[in-house]
């Protein structure tokens, strides 16, 4: 499958706009989809610790490998190298937890998903790292259709196309109004619309953004967002996009770990469906790309906003008894 262009194809300075792949699946152990990554697209092995490895030096940068969970790798704040040299309880304590962390990885495998996080690849190169999946499907992997306990998804971090908050603002817009047909077009595996990976946005929010009334500024735009959506499991989590433009920004959810600031939208919606033939990133590229032509279209974009707020939005007596029940639970 051929990847398609988007309707902004580069950023301001000329360059590719890249897209940013991840994958969870189980079935193969990390140090396996490694050697698989590096035998695809050259590189080498680096052992980070033993469920967590990275493939550095590819053509497009460092692939990063592991079992997805915290508690099967050391935690490096407490893995002080320059305590352990002065005192012999340090060593012993910064072992002990190294190989205890070892032990929940050897004893979760098969039980908590591998993922895969790819470097950044220009949007017209995903067809060549779709390879990756047909050999991921060739090695025994198993995606989310595999068992109702896997709640596999695929990200994307498509590259903004330029930072400013008007554009942020087009391409939030463009995927609320997207993202029931998104939903259709995927099929969400039940167990993903159970867990809380990739929730919806809640209806009042979306009809808050969608007003064309709300022009707000960068901050406000964020403090919105916080305010509706405390969560890194949105289906369009803007967290790591607001963490890259305000890393002073005076909320711990932008400031977690967890949190990877970084100039994309991060997609959290697609299934992992690696026993489908022909599935990868391109298949789920040019589904997002609905969103994308959605966003460059002011008129359409206002029109359909128009269809959903009248749709959705409370009638008049309606609004004023939402607001007489809230001041009576207030009194």
């Amino acid at each position: 499958m051929t990847p398609q262009s988007p309707p902004e194809p580069r950023t301001p300075d000329g360059r590719q706009r890249r897209v940013g792949v991840e994958i969870e699946f189980a079935g193969l152990p990390p140090r396996e989809t490694a050697c698989l990554v590096r035998d695809l697209f050259d590189g080498e092995i680096e052992v980070l610790s033993p469920h967590r490895l990275k493939v550095i030096g590819t053509r497009w940068g460092d692939f990063g490998i592991e079992l997805d969970t915290q508690y099967a790798h050391p935690d490096e704040r407490r893995l002080d190298p320059e305590a352990s040299r002065d005192s012999e309880w340090e060593r012993m304590r910064r072992d002990f937890h190294a190989r205890t962390r070892e032990l929940i990885g050897d004893v979760v495998t098969g039980l908590v998903p591998t993922e895969i996080v790819c470097p950044p690849v220009p949007w017209d190169e995903l067809g060549e790292l779709d390879q990756l999946f047909e050999a991921l499907r060739q090695h025994g992997a198993k995606g989310t259709e595999a068992s109702l306990l896997y709640g596999f998804g695929l990200h994307l971090n498509p590259e903004v196309p330029d930072l400013s908050t008007t554009t942020i603002l087009a391409y939030l817009r463009a995927y609320l109004l997207s993202a029931a047909w998104l939903r259709e077009q995927i099929h969400v595996d039940i167990t993903r619309e159970v867990l809380p990976h990739a929730s919806p946005f809640p209806r009042a929010y979306a009809l808050k953004v969608l007003d064309p009334d709300y022009a707000p500024d960068l901050e406000t735009l964020i403090d919105d967002y916080l305010t509706d959506n405390p969560t890194r499991n949105r289906e369009l989590d803007m967290l790591p996009l607001f963490a890259h433009l305000r890393p002073d920004y005076p909320d711990e959810l932008l400031r977690s770990r967890l949190v990877r600031a970084r100039p994309t939208f991060h997609y959290r919606l697609p299934n992992a469906q690696l026993a489908e033939p022909g599935w990868g990133a391109v298949t789920e590229w040019n589904r997002w790309l609905e969103v994308e032509r959605l966003a460059i279209t002011p008129e359409t974009l206002a029109e359909r906003s128009a269809q959903f707020l009248a749709r959705h939005r409370p009638s008049r007596p309606r609004r004023w008894l939402m607001r007489l029940r809230r001041w009576v639970q207030r009194t």
